[in-house]
């Protein structure tokens, strides 16, 4: 699995920096360095939402506050199924 965090001006604004360590925490965490590739880009077009993060090709919007229970609840479902 891919996440893809959107690091450009905007986003990095919006915190981008703390949902990308709090990814990599949470990778470790559950030891998933070799199942998740988590990769930084700049703009990926839909800054007005939030943070862009992408999963493989869907995209979503984040804040450095739902990061975990999104992990948990999208990143971990997928890789369960």
């Amino acid at each position: 699995m891919k996440i893809t965090v959107c690091i450009g001006s905007s986003c990095h604004l919006k915190g981008s920096r703390l949902i990308v360590e709090e990814f990599q925490r949470l990778i470790e965490k559950y030891n998933l360095g070799d199942t998740v590739e988590l990769c930084g880009a700049f703009c990926m077009g839909n800054c007005m939402e939030g943070v862009c993060v992408k999963i493989d090709e869907r995209m979503f919007s984040l804040r450095a506050d739902n990061t975990k229970a999104f992990f948990e609840n999208e990143v971990l479902n997928r890789l369960n199924t």
